[in-house]
């Protein structure tokens, strides 16, 4: 559902402030409703569903915020990205073993960087960072009887995963450059694994105002007791950047 770049926004490469005290804020406003595969397993029973990016509005429970911004001083940077996304919907267990089941979960996702940015080129740069992402998943999975006994697992969980990532953008002249961003963690610390990538295409409109379209890609699988949940979301990303 800093980033978008959900990504976190970036600044145009060669442009960077030479003075502490010059902060360039970028805020950042995006739109992505992805397909969203949501695996869950507790002793008793396993199940999944995905849901398409056409039936997501008809999954949601409340309004989703989608949002990202990111401080730049000199190479220095501090980026962060913001997802809340109420949910629901019916899980398959092939209707053998239990009857249909229900998952409600509200997932809080929050992402911070720190940057350092290297210039390849005056129309390349790469950023390197460090950081975290938050998670918090609350819900519900019922599943009723059929053959075995009806189940019903509450859990909230909430947990942060140290990250690493990297940033690459090129521009290409006439307004155009595309930007690749990519961040790692998890590593069985908390979450088994946490990664995310996001490709766009961007438009700089006019100074100061950018337009972006892509693709993003976020993946999680976290194993408790007494339910371990995979979390898959991916799809296509609009977004546009506002810089002060």
């Amino acid at each position: 559902m800093h980033q978008a770049r959900a990504q976190l926004a970036t600044a145009p490469a060669g442009q960077l402030a030479t003075a502490w005290g010059a902060v360039e804020v970028i805020a950042n406003q995006y739109l992505w409703i992805p397909w969203t595969t949501v695996e869950a397993q507790t002793a008793k029973a396993s199940a999944s569903e995905t849901i398409g990016p056409g039936d997501m509005i008809s999954h949601m429970t409340w309004v989703p915020y989608m949002g990202a911004a990111e401080f730049r001083s000199g190479p220095f940077g501090v980026g962060i990205d913001y997802i809340h996304a109420p949910i629901k919907f019916g899980i398959g267990t092939q209707h053998i073993l239990f009857g249909t089941p229900q998952a409600h979960l509200g997932i809080d996702i929050g992402t911070a960087m720190f940057l350092y940015r290297t210039i390849v080129s005056p129309a390349d740069y790469v950023d390197l960072g460090v950081g975290v992402r938050a998670w918090g998943i609350n819900g519900t999975v019922a599943i009723s009887r059929r053959l075995l006994p009806a189940a019903t697992v509450t859990k909230g969980v909430a947990w942060p995963d140290a990250l690493i990532a990297a940033r690459y953008r090129h521009e290409f002249g006439n307004e155009l450059s595309a930007t690749a961003y990519a961040d790692a963690g998890g590593f069985g610390a908390a979450a088994n694994i946490d990664w995310q990538l996001i490709v766009t295409l961007d438009y700089a409109v006019r100074p100061g105002v950018e337009l972006h379209a892509g693709f993003r890609g976020l993946n999680v699988n976290i194993g408790t007791t007494p339910i371990d949940v995979t979390t898959r979301m991916y799809g296509p990303i609009i977004s546009a950047t506002l810089r002060f």
